[in-house]
């Protein structure tokens, strides 16, 4: 059975979906500089979650949002005069290109975050009623004291709360707080910004409550996974969750939490902010796309890793070899048996998505595949075990971008024209 980290627990735990539909929200990207190697390890990882779900046989609903309206859009807009919405459809339009690229299933809606804002009323204002929120000169903030149960997902210590979320874009000294900890739900309108009508003045929903009022509007109240990257732990998803608890009375608001590990180049993490980058689309340029996924996937979603040069070498002869054992031609001698190699497979995504081990079966089954084609056996069968799982890894092997990801992705693409 599936087993998982569960970050909400701190320990690895089997999954079971909640209903028979299992339900997964992962955060998108803020468009703007887009697709580092970093964003392509949460998108990737998660895609292999996912697709290994639907090996499995499990139906499932895929939401991931678009960051459309925040204060990181509008600063970049004001930096290079660009309007802020046609700069996010361009960033947004530049990543879908890439996932294409990669050939990552497409989620089953992508939906902006205006486009809920009447719903983020009706969660702001449930919060006022229960005393959760307080308003301020057209600001709305959730009080963070009010909440006995803030920092549930995280599990961070208190003490450190306040120091990671000045580090990760909080306001402490907005003098319309209560508490420097408390977060905007409701931004009041500043000059030259975006603005849309509400209960409380003209403004602009806060980031959390975006994320939170997305879920529940396509999802629903409790869903079964709801992921991003580790930066996004606290204070993003421990104020989703407060928010979402809040406004639905439940005790918790993803069953599952799972965070991608952060991938580090020059010694720090890789970050917009330093600009130490490394462009999926610049790899893709002068290596396969089933190359750049064997050079994720060789870092488990959990592990923090380095990006180094060196290791695009091993991953190019491995996506080379399994696309010339799925392509080799076979005899008509003894069947080979993958057998042994599904039920290792299995097992290694199993044990919480070791993709790693699971790259390491695929590269086993390669190789025997080749030893069996040389004698003459017949290797139909495993090439088909072989394409069948390296599927779920989204390897393309010699089949090209999958149709539903050119066609759903596509039809995401059209929305940002």
């Amino acid at each position: 059975m599936l087993q998982l980290r569960n970050e909400r627990t701190g320990q690895i735990e089997a999954f079971r979906s909640l209903n028979s539909t299992a339900t997964i929200y992962v955060c998108g990207i803020t468009p703007y500089d887009t697709t580092h190697l970093g964003h392509a390890f949460t998108y990737l990882s998660f895609d292999a979650l996912i697709r290994y779900w639907e090996y499995l046989g499990y139906a499932l609903t895929y939401v991931q949002n678009v960051t459309g309206i925040d204060d990181d859009i509008l600063r970049k807009a004001g930096e290079t005069g660009d309007d802020w919405l046609a700069l996010g459809n361009r960033w947004t339009r530049h990543f879908i290109e890439d996932m294409i690229a990669l050939n990552v299933r497409p989620p089953d809606v992508y939906p902006r975050a205006t486009d809920v804002i009447p719903q983020m009323y009706r969660a702001i204002q449930v919060l006022l009623d229960k005393g959760l929120a307080y308003e301020a000169n057209g600001n709305v903030y959730f009080h963070v004291a009010a909440d006995p149960s803030f920092g549930r997902v995280s599990r961070l210590p208190e003490a450190e709360w306040l120091r990671v979320a000045n580090e990760r874009g909080n306001v402490p000294d907005d003098p319309n707080k209560r508490d420097p900890l408390d977060f905007v739900l409701w931004q009041a309108q500043k000059p030259g910004e975006p603005a849309w009508e509400s209960p409380w003045g003209k403004g602009r929903p806060g980031w959390h409550i975006e994320c939170s009022t997305m879920v529940q509007e396509y999802l629903g109240d409790v869903i079964d996974v709801h992921g991003g990257g580790r930066d996004l732990e606290f204070p993003h998803h421990e104020c989703e969750t407060a928010q979402a608890c809040g406004v639905t009375g439940r005790d918790i608001f993803a069953n599952f939490w799972l965070h991608t590990a952060m991938v580090c180049y020059q010694g720090e993490k890789m970050s917009k902010s330093l600009g130490n980058l490394i462009w999926a689309r610049e790899l893709l340029a002068h290596h396969s796309a089933d190359a750049v996924r064997v050079l994720v996937h060789m870092h488990p979603y959990y592990e923090t890793w380095e990006y180094l040069d060196v290791e695009l070498e091993p991953a190019d002869r491995l996506a080379a070899r399994l696309l010339e054992a799925a392509t080799r031609a076979g005899g008509h001698g003894a069947m080979l048996d993958a057998g042994g190699d599904v039920a290792a497979f299995e097992a290694a995504m199993d044990a919480n998505l070791d993709t790693r081990a699971a790259l390491g079966v695929l590269a086993e089954l390669a190789d025997g595949i080749m030893a069996a084609a040389a004698m003459g056996r017949d290797v139909h069968a495993a090439q088909g075990a072989l394409r069948r799982l390296g599927g779920v890894l989204g390897l393309r092997l010699d089949g090209g971008v999958e149709p539903r990801a050119r066609e759903g992705w596509g039809e995401h693409y059209r929305r940002f024209l």
